[in-house]
């Protein structure tokens, strides 16, 4: 039986871990050696997923080492800001798959990035996104995303390993898009649960949506993505779930005036002033993060803007 590895045991590491134990060797892997030795003992995951029992078949370890031996891909279920320290600490790196979106804080580099100067430029690796809730997955609801990597067979073969179930795999050579999709809509589910929070209505969570699906367009061309990416999973699916969704972390931070979203935003802010991408939205984000407009003014500043012809 084929070997995953899932690296971090948050929230999604653990529910993917669910899901693939139908069908592959599954091993994952906690940086807390406590969390291990609970969720083995227990097969439950109370910190990060509660009331999931972890199939009898996943092994649980704190053993990096242990984790990554003779496993065909690595799963790293990491934030972003934990990425770097993982891929460094690897003794022998194995085809890798990273299921973390945005930016790192501080370089505003993109997890591919981030996996190119840790392995090399011809490791086999890529992102895997779309729109999917860990507890909905955890569950076993049925869920769709998108693998997408710079090698095209690797794409295609690492989707097929973890296509299978209620999970369907697509696969995209568009990695840069990919990434890009699922760092930037986080930033437009704040602007969305700021306007959920502010009591404007469905109306304007439409209209927030429709133009932050614009902005994340118009900054992933300029950084190299496919136009038609941004219409698929990793675009439009996972802006339209997290945007709309209550188990969506980055919609509470609006709502609730710290998630992927909140360090996106002041990367989105300055990539967009770097290539001279306008990206209203995503700056009235981040100046309500920083404190420096209030939520309402930031509004009105949006609703007062010229009228233009919408593309």
């Amino acid at each position: 039986m084929t070997k995953a590895a899932v690296l971090g045991a948050g929230a999604w590491g653990t529910a993917i871990s669910c899901v693939l134990a139908a069908r592959l060797e599954v091993t994952l892997w906690a940086r807390d050696a406590a969390q291990a030795a609970s969720v083995g003992a227990t097969r439950r995951n109370e910190r990060y997923l509660p009331g999931f029992e972890l199939p009898s078949t996943v092994q649980v370890t704190a053993d990096l080492a242990e984790a990554t031996r003779g496993a065909e891909l690595l799963l790293a279920a990491t934030p972003v800001a934990g990425l770097r320290s993982l891929l460094d600490a690897l003794a022998t790196p194995a085809p890798l798959v990273w299921l973390c979106k945005g930016f790192e804080e501080g370089t505003g580099e993109l997890p591919h990035q981030i996996a190119r100067a840790a392995l090399g430029s011809k490791a086999r690796f890529g992102a895997l996104s779309g729109p999917s809730f860990a507890e909905e997955v955890a569950r076993g609801l049925p869920c769709a995303l998108t693998l997408a990597s710079g090698n095209a067979t690797f794409a295609r073969e690492a989707a097929a390993m973890l296509h299978g179930g209620r999970m369907r795999v697509y696969y995209s050579s568009d990695l840069v898009g990919v990434e890009i999709g699922g760092a930037v809509k986080n930033v437009m589910a704040i602007a969305a649960g700021i306007s959920d929070g502010m009591g404007l209505g469905l109306n304007a969570r439409a209209a927030l949506i429709t133009r932050g699906l614009a902005e994340i367009v118009r900054l992933g061309a300029a950084l190299g993505g496919q136009p038609e990416t941004f219409m698929g999973l990793a675009g439009a699916g996972d802006l339209i779930l997290t945007a709309t969704g209550d188990l969506s972390r980055n919609r509470r931070v609006g709502l609730e005036h710290v998630a992927e979203g909140v360090h996106s935003a002041r990367e989105v802010a300055k990539l967009a002033a770097r290539h001279r991408v306008e990206m209203p939205v995503s700056e009235a984000v981040c100046a309500v993060l920083d404190g420096r407009i209030s939520a309402a003014a930031a509004v009105e500043r949006l609703l007062a803007r010229e009228s233009k012809m919408e593309r």
